[in-house]
C-alpha cells in the first residue's frame, strides 16, 4: 500500500517562493504522479502531473510560474512555486495517478 506525505507548506508573501516536496512509501513501482490544491469553499482542482518519463504538463493558471519535478531513486515528487499570488493559498494534494492514492495535503498561504 503506498502513501504520500507531503510537505513545505507554509506562509509566503506574493512574489516569494516554496518548494513544496511528496514523499512516497511502499512501492517500488513508478507512477504518473499529480498535484491538486482545494482552497475553502472550492472543489479540488488539478494543478500538474509528470509522468515516470519526466514529462510534464500544468494548469494554465500556473504556467511559468510552477515546477513539477521528481527524483525516482528517492520517490519523491516536486512542486517548485515561484511568483506566488494570494490566489494560489490553498491545500495542495499529491496524487499517485496509478494507485489512486492522496496525501494528507500541505497548506500554502500567500499573504502579506
Amino acid at each position: 500500500q503506498v502513501q504520500l506525505v507531503e510537505s513545505g507548506g507554509g506562509l509566503v508573501q506574493p512574489g516569494g517562493s516554496l518548494r513544496l516536496s511528496c514523499a512516497a512509501s511502499g512501492s517500488s513501482t513508478i507512477s504518473v504522479m499529480g498535484w491538486y490544491r482545494q482552497a475553502p469553499g472550492t472543489e479540488r482542482e488539478w494543478v500538474a502531473y509528470i509522468t515516470s518519463g519526466g514529462t510534464t504538463k500544468y494548469a494554465d493558471f500556473v504556467k511559468g510560474r510552477f515546477t513539477i519535478s521528481r527524483d525516482n531513486g528517492k520517490n519523491i515528487v516536486y512542486l517548485q512555486m515561484n511568483n506566488v499570488k494570494p490566489e494560489d493559498t490553498a491545500v495542495y494534494y499529491c496524487k499517485d495517478y496509478q494507485r489512486d492514492t492522496w496525501g494528507q495535503g500541505t497548506q500554502v498561504t500567500v499573504s502579506s
